[in-house]
């Protein structure tokens, strides 16, 4: 720790750290928006102009925001810290259609998943306990 500083100067580096992260973050999302857009619109054999490429990358990006906004907020008020899949789900919940293809894609995702190392276990003591009782029955 510097000399003199107080802790609102430190705080205040803080913040300009996440600004700057929070503006780069910012670009990297527009960016990848605008190419998005126009390699949709070279697909689709359209131009689309500079202005409307701009409002389209910043209304994406300010709908990301809000969107993790209430992705927070559902997971606050379930009482947890982390958001997961029903959240996401939740946020859709307007939209029949993209709600049901992250119900599909959310299935699809556990269907695929292993089983957890947990799980496993607690399949093996069952199989054990099937084995031990079959073997004792098997004993006259």
């Amino acid at each position: 720790m510097e000399i003199g500083r107080t802790g609102s100067d430190m705080e205040m580096d803080r913040e300009d750290d996440d600004d700057e992260e929070t503006l780069l973050l910012r670009d990297r999302f527009r960016l990848s928006a605008i190419s998005i857009v126009e390699s949709e619109a070279k697909k689709n054999g359209m131009q689309v102009s500079e202005p409307i490429v701009a409002c389209l990358s910043n209304l994406a990006f300010n709908y990301a925001e809000h969107l993790a906004k209430d992705l927070e907020l559902f997971a606050h008020h379930a009482g947890r810290k982390l958001v997961n899949t029903e959240d996401v789900i939740l946020a859709a919940h307007r939209n029949e259609n993209l709600s049901l293809q992250l119900r599909t894609f959310c299935n699809d995702l556990k269907a695929k998943e292993p089983l957890s190392e947990r799980k496993r276990k607690k399949a093996s003591r069952k199989d054990d306990k099937a084995t031990t009782s079959a073997i004792e029955n098997i004993d006259p």
